[in-house]
Order: structure tokens, then sequence, then C-alpha cells
């Protein structure tokens, strides 16, 4: 497995960090250096606590392993499992045998020390407000999945950020407290087109909103320290699509730890208003949920649940730690778990000076998002009459729902003709953009739409 691109490029930077001269003591001038004033490490405990940085970020944690004279050559990352090694010899195959060595360990789950993404930033307020309006219109839930691209977070030594260019709204069941994500016939389609667009799914995104006073736009306050960040059923799903995307790293003996991607809730705060919380689930987790140990519990959904074992699946025994009355520590079975040991934090935010990779021109109505609605050639006609596309081709076709639906048009078949545009799209190329237009398929599209 390759490594991503901003790992390739966060390894070959030194991420040592220059103090400041008032951190100092030093007594010598100009550019001379002394024991007080070298650079310290990424990882450096003392300074991740004075910025209020809570995790490490992963690239730290890799110098961490990495620093000293064997340079991590003992300390290899390894992926935990909870499954019972196949082919053991000496006894026959569980339930009816198990041993030492092919029987998995329990697990002591931990604080997650390090995160694999220190930052998820919309790019713009309107990527969220788009999909937002699915709940202002119909009071049901949604969740979409999010794409862009990883690059260097300055808040945190050696630090990621998932920069989202665009929400892809899959086929869902919703209502005012449900969503199903239904099957995706579409999915690898929508893959190659965020691929010829230079993009990656790096998360997902879902809504939990009630209203609490439409005429002040305000909500409930519902998830918090008091009763839970989130569901152990959506810890299970975040889980899930972790896996899905594994982290490739060359620590590992399988090439792969943990994972990049990111969860999003948008949900009521403290003072009733819309607003993001980000979340990634522990490496410990990811493992629980592949090799199903976890369920969520019914009645409590901050909590989930450790299965027993049963004659088709051995389960390792899960514990956590507590401290009681007395402040001793203490060890506790993971039936049920308090989902919170789980969950690792991650700022998510709009930056101060918004970009566009779509969606260029404000005053214009984006294109219908897919799956919310039958789409067919007068939305495509009703959208593209905003535009005078003798000269605002470029700022109408630039619109990720519009190129998926003209990527999955049978009547025009674009599947290899439009890859030209994606491309240029990506590598913002006004000319090539531009010369797409005069395109045997888009003349036809036009003729269709007039």
């Amino acid at each position: 497995m390759p490594m991503d691109p901003i790992d390739e490029y966060l390894s070959k930077q030194s991420g040592l960090i220059q103090l400041p001269p008032e951190k100092t003591s030093c007594k010598h001038r100009g550019k001379e250096r002394c024991i007080n004033c070298l650079p310290i490490q990424p990882f450096d405990q003392a300074y991740l606590t004075e910025q209020k940085i809570k995790h490490m970020s992963f690239h730290a944690y890799l110098r961490k392993l990495t620093q000293g004279v064997n340079k991590g050559k003992y300390a290899p990352l390894e992926n935990i499992s909870c499954r019972v090694k196949p082919g053991c010899p000496g006894h026959k195959p569980w339930p009816e045998g198990i041993c030492t060595k092919c029987q998995p360990s329990a697990i002591t789950l931990n604080r997650q020390p390090y995160r694999h993404i220190d930052n998820i930033t919309f790019e713009n307020p309107s990527i969220v407000d788009n999909f937002l309006d699915y709940w202002r219109t119909s009071g049901h839930q949604r969740c979409g999945l999010l794409f862009g691209n990883y690059v260097p977070h300055d808040g945190v030594p050696l630090g990621i950020k998932a920069n989202v260019v665009a929400i892809y709204e899959p086929p869902q069941q919703n209502s005012a407290d449900h969503i199903e994500i239904l099957p995706d016939p579409n999915y690898e389609t929508v893959k190659e087109v965020a691929k010829d667009l230079d993009l990656v799914c790096v998360g997902w995104i879902f809504t939990d909103l009630v209203a609490k006073d439409m005429h002040n736009g305000t909500v409930e306050h519902i998830r918090g320290p008091d009763t839970y960040f989130l569901t152990a059923h959506e810890c299970i799903q975040a889980g899930y699509y972790q896996n899905q995307h594994p982290n490739p790293c060359q620590l590992s003996s399988e090439n792969f730890f943990g994972s990049k991607f990111g969860t999003v809730c948008v949900t009521g705060d403290k003072e009733n208003k819309i607003h993001m919380e980000a979340y990634q689930v522990s490496n410990q987790c990811m493992a629980l949920v592949r090799d199903n140990c976890m369920v969520p519990t019914i009645d409590a959904p901050e909590l989930g649940y450790i299965k027993k074992s049963s004659p088709t699946q051995y389960v390792p025994d899960v514990y956590y730690k507590i401290i009681d009355e007395y402040k001793n520590e203490k060890t506790q079975l993971a039936r049920p778990l308090p989902i919170e040991y789980l969950l690792v934090d991650v700022p998510v935010s709009t930056p101060m000076t918004p970009t566009r990779t779509f969606n260029q021109v404000k005053d214009k109505k984006p294109f219908p998002i897919e799956n919310r609605d039958q789409l067919d050639f007068s939305a495509l006609q009703t959208y593209l009459s905003q535009f005078d596309l003798n000269s605002e081709f470029k700022e109408a076709i630039s619109d990720f729902h519009l190129l998926l639906y003209l990527r999955l048009q049978e009547i025009v078949p674009l599947k290899d003709a439009i890859r030209p545009l994606l491309k240029a799209i990506s590598a913002q190329d006004a000319v090539q953009i531009i010369n797409w237009k005069e395109s045997e398929q888009w003349s036809t599209i036009e003729q269709l739409t007039n």
C-alpha cells in the first residue's frame, strides 16, 4: 500500500520546534546556539501541554517511536486482532479447542495519545449550509460523505488537516430521528469522479438536530458530558468507515495502521445554536468493530457492549480503567462500555478566508444534490439558465454535484469524455475547460436542454 502524499511530505520534514527568545535563558548573541535554545521535538509533552494540544499528531508519535539508536526497530506498529488465529496445530478449532498461541489477548482500553488527523476544515460555509438545507426543509436528519484532500496543519507539530471541498449524499432513508444508509450502486463511479478531481473521501457527516424555536433558528442542546458525544451505533459506524479507509504506514507489518477518516456531527451547542463536533474512534475501537466484538445497548445510547464468546465466535475480554470514590484505579469489564473511552476529538471549522473549489459564483443556486429528488434534464436546464454559457461556462460547470450527474447520464455517455474536463477543473485550467465546451458531447447536452 503506497504512502499518501501528505505522509510522504511530512516524513521528510524535521518537525523540530524553534523556541522563541523569551522562552530561553541564553546569554549569547546572534545566531549562536547553546543547550538552552536548541529546538525541541514535535512530541515534547511540556510544549504540547503549554499550547493546549490535547493529542500529538500521528507523525509526531512516529518520531517518538523512532528516536534513539535503534530508530524504532524494536517498536513496530502492530494492528490489534480480536480473532482466533486459524490453523493452530495440536487441537481442534474453536469452540472445541483453543490455546495461548492462537487465543487473542485480552484488551485494556487506553486513551489514545495521538490522532491521525488534527483538524477538519470545510473550505467555505456554503458546503455545510447546502447540506443542512435538507433538514431545514424537511425536519429529517441527513448524512453525507466528505470529499477533499489532506494538507499540512500548522496548528500542531507535523499535523494533518482534512480539507473538505464537497459533500456527497448516498442513498438513504431519513426521518426526524433516524438515518438508514442504503446500498449505493453508483459509489464506485463517485470515487472515479473524485479521483479525476484529485479528491479522496476524508470523512462522513450527519445531523442530529431538534428545532427549539423555529422563529429564532435555535435547536435543542442534546449532546455533551452529561449525556453522550457519539452514540454507540454512531461509534460503530465510524469504526466501520475507518476500517474501510486504512492509513498506509510503513512501520506496520501489514503496511497500514489506523485511519485518517473523520466523523462530523452537526448538533446543538450550549447556546442552542447549530454547530459541528468532530471525532475519530481509536485504533482499539477499529479492531473491536472490524472483528464484530461490540454492539450497541438497547436503552442507553452512550454505552456499547462487548459480546460474550459463543460457539461461532471467540471474543477476548475487554477492560477499561475507572477511578473509584476512594481515588483508586480499578479495572472494569466492558459490559457495558462507556463510548467516551473510544473517542478522539478533532477540531472542526471553516477558515477565516474561505475558498471555493466548486460553486464559484455565490449568487447562483447550486445544482440539486444527488439522492434527494429524482433528477432529469429539466433540473439541468434550470441550473444552466442562470449562466451566460459563452462567458460563464467555467463557473457553471464547476459544481461537484453537476459533474456527478453528467458522469452518470446514460442518454449522453460521458464515461471517458468527461475525464479531461474533470482533470482540467482539478488543475484550474480555464483554457482546457473552455475547450471542452466545444466537444461533441457537450453540444448534444445543450441541444437536449434547449
